[in-house]
């Protein structure tokens, strides 16, 4: 029977306190800062409202990482704590010298919380290492003349309650507080939206920006010198599923050239950008040798997926000097085996030596493309993880292309597709065939080097939406069931 320690005298101290709140707020001012975080913390999950007001208000270190603490959204604390800042904003006396600075909303841990009491050592007391550590975490927000506000936002057209009350809370103090949103996605949300909340949240301090539009290119066009204005991006997704409105039956029309041309130019101003992911860009088609042409930066991460690829646009990927650097390469659903595949090649080659997972699922590539693409592919020795399913490759390209993966001594999860020996004429897959060969395939990959997490699949089922999948044994899709 375990024994349970009793509660430390800090503990007691905070229960009394909270049992006791108009005494608790009325001496705020007096208790001393170290029981703040923890007192704080005990007050806002027991949702005591009016003492989290007081608290915000008299808080006496330079941040206020609530974020890390509204795991679950809570519109009810929310405002408990948005009401602390308002009535911090109208004091005209602060008892404490240090003044709140940042009050950081995002959900993600925050070192201050973990601060706990009782640490101590032969030099110092355990309060006076507490306050150091305490202050250690804030030394790097300097003195502001109005309160930081930093948020993620997650934005649709559908707002939460707790959403609706931020942004409306932010509107309102523009004036009064410096509002910072670092994370921003954003669900089928009009132009005019989106620049009514940038005109709140400055455009420069936003480093993650992901994009799910139904715009026009028009629309898009009216968005672009919002988006060039975030030039701190460091990472970059568009799934913008507009509505291609082409003013002549030959393709893109001057009107929309120039709307293509003005998006595309925005990429000149990004200082910091890493990881540019595009899903389904189809107006991009043909300019992706201009989009990869405009960046200041080496990217390390390349994710194009389910785009209508041209000739033009393949072969700029092995001219571009962004590229140089990459560690994570995804051609998801970019169908290849019309083209020539030597431009993918020389990427392979160049990125030998820093590429680390490398997705081609969905490419449609055939024996000879992958043939050409084995001597890059031998050099790849940092790659952990490797996708080739919905490949139409052969038993011997297979093997080939194992015997070639010999010094890919990182390798964690390698997926590759069945082989075309595994269906009949009408595309059907043979469950027998699939076993066997998929079995003879992984012992051959097995006598040329130790594998960790490999497996073959077969195309998807047009019926069930599933595949059947070969990994220490097979697993049939639901059809077979």
């Amino acid at each position: 029977m375990s024994v349970q320690s009793p509660p430390t005298l800090e503990k007691l101290a905070i229960q009394s306190l909270l049992r006791n709140e108009d005494v608790a707020m009325s001496s705020l001012g007096e208790l001393p800062a170290v029981l703040f975080p923890a007192l704080f913390k005990e007050a806002f999950t027991g949702k005591h409202i009016n003492f989290v007001k007081e608290m915000v208000a008299s808080w006496p270190f330079p941040c206020l990482p609530v974020g890390a603490l509204m795991k679950t959204p809570n519109l009810e604390m929310l405002q408990a704590v948005l009401d602390g800042v308002d009535m911090r904003l109208t004091r005209k006396f602060h008892p404490r010298g240090t003044k709140l600075q940042v009050l950081d909303l995002r959900n993600m841990h925050h070192y201050f919380w973990n601060i706990q009491a009782g640490e101590e050592d032969s030099s110092c007391s355990a309060e006076n290492l507490k306050e150091k550590k305490v202050m250690k975490v804030f030394h790097r927000y300097a003195l502001r003349k109005r309160v930081k506000v930093i948020v993620d936002l997650y934005i649709c057209s559908c707002l939460k309650e707790e959403q609706t009350c931020l942004l409306k809370w932010a509107q309102q103090r523009k004036g009064s507080l410096h509002f910072c949103c670092t994370k921003m996605k954003v669900w089928n949300l009009p132009v005019c939206v989106i620049r009514e909340i940038l005109k709140v949240f400055d455009p420069q301090h936003i480093t993650e920006l992901e994009l799910h539009t139904e715009w026009t290119l028009l629309e898009l066009a009216h968005f672009a010198p919002y988006f060039g204005q975030m030039r701190n991006l460091q990472k970059a997704f568009l799934a913008p599923l507009h509505r291609i409105m082409f003013s002549n039956s030959n393709g893109i029309g001057d009107r929309e050239a120039k709307c293509i041309k003005k998006f595309i130019s925005q990429f000149s101003k990004f200082n910091c950008l890493q990881h540019l992911c595009m899903f389904c860009v189809h107006f991009l088609g043909d300019h992706m040798n201009q989009v990869l042409g405009c960046l200041m930066t080496p990217l390390e991460t390349l994710s194009i997926t389910y785009y209508l690829i041209s000739q033009k646009d393949l072969d700029s990927l092995s001219r571009s000097q962004s590229l140089f650097q990459l560690k994570h390469l995804d051609l998801r659903g970019v169908v290849l085996c019309d083209l020539d595949i030597m431009p993918l090649r020389g990427l392979l080659e160049k990125v030998a030596d820093t590429l680390e997972t490398l997705d081609l699922q969905w490419c449609r590539m055939t024996d000879s493309q992958l043939y050409a693409l084995l001597p890059a592919l031998r050099h790849c020795c940092h790659l952990t993880t490797v996708n080739f399913y919905s490949n139409n490759f052969s038993v011997p390209i297979l093997k080939d292309l194992m015997q070639h993966t010999a010094n890919w001594s990182r390798i964690r999860v390698e997926q590759y597709p069945a082989p075309l020996e595994c269906y009949d004429d009408l595309a059907q897959v043979s469950v027998e065939r699939f076993a066997e060969l998929s079995s003879e395939l992984m012992y051959t990959l097995g006598v040329i080097r130790q594998t960790k997490n490999i497996s073959f699949a077969t195309d998807i089922c047009h019926t069930c939406g599933q595949r059947c999948v070969y990994h220490n044994g097979c697993r049939l899709c639901c059809c077979w069931h």
